[in-house]
């Protein structure tokens, strides 16, 4: 399914916050917090990144920048953001470095379609530049649309734009395959589980970081045995809501990452975690073995071969 071509405009990301690191070892701090290299980030670009538990559990995922050599924006899901924040902070010790909730400082601002192209002008995916009064992250494309992601201070005005529907935002978050950790799926997922290496989370080479050993664990020993998949469903859904296989309906398959209404029909598209065996045969269903049918939808990149993941 593409998106509608009338997808244009500007919207308040309410559902993002920002976290502000700053000071001398800044950067050496989260590079021994994230799972993505944060030492050779340069202010030119941006990242995606997770923090997680020491069982290799994501606790949020972030979209990271370099604001100058002491000082990064690491944007996540608000409903995470407390949690992760006080979390952080518990590891700082004698580290200088200052953590802050920078959310009610900068504004953050979604852009599809026609408005995203006056900033992007044949940037590169995840290219981040200075603009007036903050930032400009060049997202993936959804079905041909550009996106941006702003972040402004508060202060300003909005730039004039159209006025894009939440929702319309939140499908493209969606269809873009790149999942969010929301309150709902803390400590749920191993990174591999949600294709988190393959969209370019993960760096295998960057060494240690709280739950390192098990991510690799994953990766070279051939244990991932679960993915996310995009699938669509004639019912509403919501992240942590758990699905079922039709020949096991006492037992969890998988479970809903993230969801977004469809804007042209009822019913939603989701994120799904899911067992690579639950998908051979049989079908996948919302809330209980008898709830709504889920859909396997097709993802904007290719997963490393299932057959070698169960291998």
């Amino acid at each position: 399914m593409n998106m509608p071509p009338t997808i244009d405009g500007l919207v308040a990301l309410d559902h993002w916050g920002l976290i502000r690191a700053r000071g001398a070892d800044a950067v050496s701090f989260l590079q021994g917090q994230l799972t993505n290299d944060v030492a050779t980030l340069s202010q030119s670009r941006a990242r995606l990144a997770g923090f997680c538990s020491a069982k290799g559990r994501l606790q949020a995922s972030f979209v990271v920048w370099k604001l100058a050599d002491d000082e990064l924006l690491l944007a996540c899901a608000a409903s995470v953001l407390p949690a992760t924040l006080k979390r952080l902070s518990m590891f700082v010790l004698r580290a200088r470095c200052k953590l802050s909730d920078a959310s009610a400082e900068l504004q953050l601002l979604g852009a599809a379609g026609a408005t995203a192209t006056r900033w992007t002008n044949e940037l590169p995916v995840w290219a981040r530049r200075a603009i007036e009064g903050g930032s400009m992250l060049r997202l993936p494309d959804v079905d041909g649309l550009p996106r941006v992601m702003l972040a402004l201070d508060s202060e300003l005005a909005l730039p004039e734009a159209p006025a894009l529907a939440r929702n319309a935002w939140h499908l493209l978050e969606v269809r873009s395959g790149i999942p969010l950790i929301v309150a709902a799926t803390v400590d749920q997922f191993v990174p591999q589980m949600l294709n988190y290496e393959v969209v370019g989370g993960v760096d295998f080479q960057k060494g240690c970081y709280p739950g390192q050993e098990v991510v690799a664990r994953s990766q070279y020993r051939g244990t991932i045995k679960r993915r996310m998949f995009l699938f669509d469903c004639d019912a509403q859904l919501s992240a942590g809501q758990e699905v079922f296989h039709s020949d096991d309906a006492g037992q969890p398959a998988g479970m809903i990452v993230n969801a977004a209404s469809h804007l042209d029909r009822p019913g939603c598209a989701a994120l799904v975690e899911v067992k690579l065996t639950a998908l051979e045969s049989g079908s996948l269903h919302a809330g209980e073995g008898g709830g709504a049918a889920l859909h396997r939808a097709a993802l904007p990149y290719a997963l490393p071969s299932e057959a070698a993941l169960r291998a």
